[in-house]
């Protein structure tokens, strides 16, 4: 991700109900999201001018919220007219979007019931999370040091910044070694997920992926999940073992970032980036990107 740093980039950001200067979206060092990871955030992808399944994000950005314990001072209606606002104002039509949201800087200390919510929505360029030439060969997945947590230890079910710790020392741990990314176990020692991607595999003509029940059951996860029904094709979700991984043909994963991404290798293992991968990658591209009349005249 070289090129100019995050704070200097020109445009505007939505801050609380109001437009501010890139360079001035500011949050103060004491905020309690920055101390405690009482922050939220999502990530979503606009093609074409639409942002995909812009409801669906924000509704698990709400309910991400109420797990952590506060309520976002907007409704669903008000965070989806100020993504389409945010994206018209800097002018994009393919584009990342970033909605996030913490807890302020009223209270400092494990508690603070009475810190401000705060919401921001970015958005910029964003064409591809791993490097086309990668993407096109499949990537390199090393296996990852920390594994996902129990239910118990930790709200799953929540895209809480908190959660994202271990990803990001497991994604420069695999990288320091020559990989682009990891995969994560779960508490079990059973397969989980990517670092901030869902997985799945290829045998026999069939889609195995590990049942989300201690991780993110990512929106594109189940996106792809359809498409691949919607080809006849069978998806099974289920307890996958590091023990299985030699006997895959294919690998890949999904995610708003990644979309579907072939994965070449995992920790030795080597798979090929075959037609079924190749096929969803197309019907995904197919499915997020709006359709001309035209071309939905040709379908229909």
């Amino acid at each position: 991700m070289a090129g100019t740093p995050f704070d200097q980039l020109s445009g505007d950001i939505w801050y609380d109900g109001t437009f501010v200067p890139w360079s001035e979206a500011k949050l103060h060092v004491l905020s309690h999201g920055l101390h405690y990871g009482s922050s939220v955030f999502e990530g979503e992808r606009a093609y074409g001018g639409r942002i995909f399944k812009s409801e669906e994000h924000t509704e698990r950005l709400l309910a991400s919220a109420r797990m952590l314990g506060f309520e976002i001072p907007y409704t669903a209606e008000q965070i989806n007219a100020a993504k389409e606002e945010t994206l018209a104002r800097m002018n994009l039509t393919d584009a990342y979007i970033r909605p996030v949201a913490w807890r302020g800087s009223e209270m400092m200390g494990i508690s603070a019931q009475h810190n401000t919510i705060h919401l921001a929505i970015a958005t910029w360029e964003w064409p591809s999370y791993f490097k086309p030439e990668e993407r096109l060969k499949g990537i390199r997945l090393d296996m990852a040091e920390y594994r996902r947590p129990a239910p118990a230890t930790a709200p799953f079910k929540a895209k809480a910044a908190g959660l994202y710790m271990i990803c990001t020392i497991s994604k420069h741990a695999a990288e320091a070694k020559g990989y682009t990314d990891a995969l994560m176990l779960d508490w079990r020692g059973q397969v989980a997920e990517a670092t901030g991607a869902n997985v799945f595999f290829v045998k026999d003509g069939k889609i195995h992926t590990p049942t989300p029940d201690c991780f993110l059951n990512g929106i594109t996860r189940q996106t792809v999940i359809g498409l691949a029904r919607d080809r006849g094709i069978e998806v099974v979700e289920r307890v996958i073992m590091p023990e299985e991984l030699p006997e895959f043909e294919q690998c890949f994963v999904t995610g708003t970032a990644a979309e579907v991404t072939p994965v070449s290798e995992i920790a030795g293992n080597t798979y090929q980036v075959g037609d079924i991968i190749k096929t969803l990658m197309q019907d995904y591209d197919a499915a997020v990107r709006p359709q001309t009349p035209a071309l939905q005249a040709a379908a229909g």
